[in-house]
């Protein structure tokens, strides 16, 4: 059950979200309508396979979380590109949260009751407003765990980035700001979302256990908020000369902005999105408050130019995108390719219980490649990562172009044995 602190907090984001952000009750892409609390048809997103597969998408196409998740739209169509080569047409509907939990409730009630979807792929912060619903309904569901902790219990939730218990605490933080020549570390987290402060604090846990100073940390910022002068005064004040923020776009640019106005000596600012076609959407000036920041990602950057890089490259170019993926981008095609991973093993109209049979027998996702050398089995969710998965790719921005990170393409690291953070509700 929802907590009424998760509850009355999303609910005053929806109300305060920004013009900017929520100014339509309708928005469109290359081959998708998506109208704001509800699902609609999207029609086709390929045609011509042998099999016809009906997916839901359950995304933050408007709202306050809208900066970080709306494009995960665009990932599912470029995987529907890879599903048609494996004879697979994939019909889409979208469902937009609003960054609402009763909207997203409301959305996924009109996938699965009105549209009658097979499966629900989400993008979303608010997806533990639905998850109940869809674990009543033994709806597969499979996507990026960003939101709470119901994707390690519920049987019938899969995520793209492997059974991640946030309150577990990895090396890999630490690691990077020493590699960097970091001595003193600041970590911002959202309250409203369980992994989001719970990653600022295993940061923080991390950065202490390499020997660093911590000398802020906030895992109770507002969702989407962009009033980060106290934050930046704060920082400065406690000589934090590198932080990392497990927060949306919109807000990490700010704080950085911020913090260079307030002259604080950075060494490194550490954001999980932002990189390739999140600076684009992330407002004026973004590429300007980008420079010198770092981006960490738990698939392989477009500039390894890997075989699993081109094959998405191709992908998204085939849908009209020519720009290097978003955070939701790549999060939406991994969602498919965990899929597709499944369908390997189906018949041509699999029911329900097919595809939660199918999924839980995937032994080696590895994201179409894009998690390079390493994978995971579905079917263990009790050997789960800790809230930083096993690797992180670090990318910084230089100019125009991201520049791979010697030592981070990727990093990767382990669990710390007896070190814990607290659960957040």
């Amino acid at each position: 059950m929802l907590s009424k602190r998760r509850l009355l907090a999303v609910a005053a984001v929806a109300m305060t979200v920004a013009a900017g952000c929520s100014s339509s009750s309708k928005s469109s892409n290359s081959s998708n309508t998506t109208t704001s609390g509800s699902a609609s048809n999207a029609g086709s997103s390929s045609s011509g396979g042998g099999h016809t597969l009906k997916v839901g998408i359950l995304t933050d196409v408007t709202g306050a979380a809208a900066s970080g998740n709306k494009t995960s739209v665009q990932g599912v169509q470029a995987g529907a590109v890879i599903a048609k080569q494996d004879g697979w047409t994939i019909k889409t509907y979208v469902g937009d949260t609003a960054t609402s939990p009763s909207t997203a409730l409301t959305a996924a009630k009109t996938l699965v009751d009105q549209d009658h979807v097979d499966v629900v792929l989400t993008v979303s912060a608010l997806t533990f407003g639905a998850a109940p619903y869809l674990t009543s309904k033994d709806v597969p569901v499979v996507g990026a765990p960003e939101d709470g902790p119901e994707w390690l219990t519920a049987k019938n939730m899969f995520p793209v980035y492997g059974y991640l218990d946030t309150t577990k605490v990895s090396d890999v933080y630490g690691k990077f700001f020493k590699m960097e020549g970091v001595t003193n570390v600041g970590a911002l987290g959202y309250s409203i979302s369980p992994s989001s402060a719970e990653a600022a604090k295993g940061a923080a846990v991390s950065a202490q256990s390499e020997g660093l100073k911590v000398g802020y940390i906030n895992a109770n910022f507002p969702f989407g908020s962009t009033n980060v002068q106290p934050v930046a005064l704060a920082m400065k004040n406690a000589g934090v000369n590198g932080f990392t923020a497990t927060v949306d776009p919109n807000t990490g640019f700010a704080l950085i902005t911020a913090l260079r106005q307030v002259g604080d000596p950075l060494k490194v600012a550490l954001l999980p999105t932002g990189y390739g076609g999140d600076l684009l959407q992330a407002g004026p000036g973004a590429l300007q408050s980008g420079q010198g920041v770092y981006f960490g990602t738990s698939f392989e950057p477009m500039e390894m130019n890997t075989a699993a890089t081109q094959q998405l490259k191709s992908a998204l170019a085939a849908i009209g995108i020519s720009t290097d993926p978003t955070y939701a981008e790549y999060s939406g095609y991994a969602a498919m390719a965990l899929l597709l991973d499944a369908l390997k093993t189906t018949g041509a109209s699999p029911t329900k219980s097919d595809l939660l049979t199918a999924l839980n027998n995937v032994k080696n996702y590895n994201a179409a490649g894009l998690f390079g050398s390493h994978s995971f089995n579905l079917d263990d969710r009790t050997s789960t990562a800790t809230g930083v998965g096993p690797c992180l790719y670090v990318t910084k921005l230089s100019g125009n172009t991201f520049q791979l990170v010697p030592g981070a393409d990727p990093i990767c690291g382990a669990e710390i044995p007896g070190k814990s953070v607290s659960p957040s509700s």
